[in-house]
């Protein structure tokens, strides 16, 4: 039976790995469960790890006669090949019939609801969800509960659930990660092995060298984040407008989480039982002696800083809580001319199912300033994007810059991005600016859904970042619906789903082709770490100003940018370049070629941009511009185009974690 305080309900949630250990755990003292099936899930990187269809029926039937839940998770981004694979999922987990899935891809509702299906759905942690648009447009879809964004206070959730009314899971217990969710692109650009898609190798838990002005600080593993422990807030959880209490472990033997559930189910009972007698730390000793890394409360009061960075494993070279090392530093692929010919090879067998190649190739650009936006537009730049996340030292773009670059911009469309997480102070900042007098722009640039629920209706036309990660025809489809005109592929995208995506999608797309994009965007402020420490050597950066901030490991630097919202960007330590693959590119009906201008200077700026403007207006010239054209940083990649979905590497790193226990995310 449910738990419920003064009316309102209290969900213990535990996760299942397996069926034996889901056969355990649904008869502990918990309310609901939830685990994977055999595909299309988060947790697909231990062998023998998830359940069969058989078993997800029998799960359900046996949490039904205990009068407990059972949820499906359904958590990866999905590329085309899969959605075929997924509708044909969706409709046994209609006969199946769990109390809900939990979904990251928005293909998945498009699915629901072009199938006529009535699963409920829950949002995975993994969308983000972190402001009041967001679940208002997430109820209109039919979502009943959101797993909210895992940098969100609990002074944000009460206020969140007393304006929406939507049902509130937050993770209470278990392994975190240092960036916002989905906003993590470092394990696909270095290994092909997507976070968002469940295979992470997490180069969050390197051993990387902090670097700055010069000097060198021991912070040791300034990304890798202690676990969760929320035991000792139960009251603080309640009282925040939180229904679902959620202890993460899908890859946790059973002992251990039946430890968690009956530590954390005895403490809702009796804070239940006798509120104002609650003792918060009886099974405190016993969840330290048994914890596989350290704790905090992350951003449960507000953002922890340094205090979340975890030493304990981490600091004898071991990443995963199970002790075991996962992945070491490893150097981004260079861009080589094999590779090339393979992509080539690839895309040459696709037959495009929508008319490509045959409109004009413009090119984007996204500027920090205005002087960058000026020299944008002089070498001949389609559209300019002011940034929404301006790194320091520059200043957030004003009305006043917008309407001088606006007087001078000729043909060229110029835009205003938003965040990529937006608070509801800067809704109501973005809503100031966009409802008063008519801004001189020709759109927006949309980063979340609650942005474009938010701002579609404003006579701006939209274009969505690369952070939405549209990785397929459905997810492209969906916001295209919802009044997006053009859309970014995401750029986790290996190159077979890249083309396959390119050929099948129903709005005009755009693609990130070159430049710094942020792999990592998170809260946790690695610059504390130089305020902090006493800097133990000295060591210049080779690629970037020493006034940047440097993650070092020996294998490469990667450049930490911090913006005027105090948000870190983590970017690549050598730069994407698509150049040679123009032609390929506009043959697979790419429409807009972006270049991430924000690191460099005007007169960089303004070389690589002249040498994508040739090859575009000539694109056998590709690789002729290429070989011209020298790198500001420490080389060129091809980011995710290196690899495949069945990149040898990719298996082979795959087949090596199936083979031994393994942590999670």
């Amino acid at each position: 039976m449910a738990r419920y305080f003064n009316g309102k309900e209290v969900e213990l949630l535990a996760p299942a790995g397996t069926f034996e250990i889901f056969e355990e755990v649904i008869k502990a003292n918990c309310d609901a469960v939830y685990f994977g099936g055999p595909s299309l899930n988060m947790r697909m990187m231990r062998k023998g790890y998830n359940f069969t269809h058989e078993q997800i029926t029998e799960a359900v039937q046996i949490a039904r006669a205990l009068g407990k839940r059972a949820y499906v998770t359904v958590n990866n981004l999905l590329n085309e090949g899969e959605l075929e694979e997924a509708a044909d999922y969706l409709g046994f987990l209609e006969s199946a019939a769990p109390d809900a899935i939990i979904v990251q891809d928005f293909a998945v509702l498009e699915l629901i609801r072009q199938l006529g299906l009535s699963i409920p759905v829950h949002s995975s942690v993994m969308m983000n969800v972190h402001n009041i648009e967001m679940v208002e447009a997430l109820k209109e879809l039919g979502v009943t509960r959101v797993v909210t964004s895992r940098e969100m206070d609990l002074a944000s959730t009460r206020y969140l659930k007393a304006q929406t009314g939507m049902e509130l899971e937050y993770f209470i217990h278990g392994d975190m990660c240092s960036v916002h969710g989905a906003n993590c692109y470092f394990s696909s650009m270095v290994f092909g092995m997507s976070s968002n898609r469940g295979k992470c190798l997490k180069p969050c838990r390197w051993d990387y060298r902090v670097k700055k002005d010069g000097f060198v600080y021991p912070s040791e593993y300034p990304l890798a984040v202690k676990d969760m422990y929320m035991y000792e807030h139960i009251p603080e959880l309640i009282h925040g407008g939180i229904t679902s209490f959620k202890i993460e472990g899908r890859m946790r033997d059973t002992a251990f989480v039946l430890m968690l559930i009956n530590a954390y189910g005895d403490a809702i009972d009796r804070y239940i039982a006798d509120p104002v007698g609650f003792e918060r730390a009886k099974d405190r000793d016993l969840l330290y002696e048994n914890r596989k890394r350290d704790f905090s409360t992350a951003y449960a009061f507000g953002r922890p800083g340094l205090s979340n960075m975890n030493k304990r494993y981490e600091g004898t070279g071991k990443f995963y809580s199970t002790g075991k090392v996962f992945s070491t530093p490893t150097e981004e692929r260079e861009l080589g001319e094999k590779r090339l010919n393979e992509i080539k090879e690839i895309w040459s067998e696709f037959s495009p199912s929508r008319k490509s190649g045959t409109s004009r190739l413009e090119l984007s650009v996204h500027v920090n300033n205005v002087t960058q936006a000026e020299a944008a537009m002089k070498a001949g730049a389609d559209h300019i994007y002011l940034s929404g996340d301006v790194y320091e030292p520059d200043h957030a773009f004003t009305k006043e810059e917008i309407k001088q670059l606006a007087a001078q911009k000729g043909d060229v469309k110029l835009y205003v991005c938003l965040p990529r997480m937006m608070t509801e102070l800067q809704f109501e900042i973005y809503d100031g600016l966009l409802s008063g007098e008519r801004l001189p722009i020709d759109g927006v640039m949309v980063t979340n859904l609650g942005a474009v629920r938010k701002f579609a209706g404003k006579g701006y036309p939209l274009v969505g970042d690369f952070n939405l990660n549209v990785y397929n025809k459905l997810s492209a489809g969906f916001y295209h619906n919802m009044g997006v005109t053009r859309l970014t592929a995401s750029m986790e995208l290996p190159a077979i789903d890249l083309r396959a995506l390119l050929a099948e999608a129903p709005a005009p797309m755009e693609a990130l082709v070159h430049g710094s994009p942020a792999l990592m965007y998170m809260e946790h402020d690695l610059y504390e770490n130089t305020e902090v420490f006493e800097p133990v050597g000295e060591e210049d950066n080779t690629y970037v100003a020493n006034s940047i901030l440097v993650l070092k490991t020996d294998k490469g630097e990667s450049p930490v940018y911090r913006d005027v919202h105090g948000r870190n960007h983590l970017t690549l330590a050598k730069e994407l370049c698509l150049l040679p693959l123009v032609r390929e590119l506009k043959e697979a009906g790419l429409e807009v070629f972006r270049i991430e201008g924000t690191t460099y200077s005007p007169e960089q700026l303004a070389t690589i941009i002249a040498a994508y403007k040739a090859a575009l207006n000539e694109p056998d010239r590709a690789e002729e511009l290429f070989a011209s054209l020298q790198p500001v940083y420490a080389g060129y990649t091809l980011g995710a185009l290196q690899f495949d979905g069945g990149a040898a590497q990719a298996n082979t790193t795959l087949s090596t974690l199936q083979a031994e226990p393994a942590g999670q995310r």
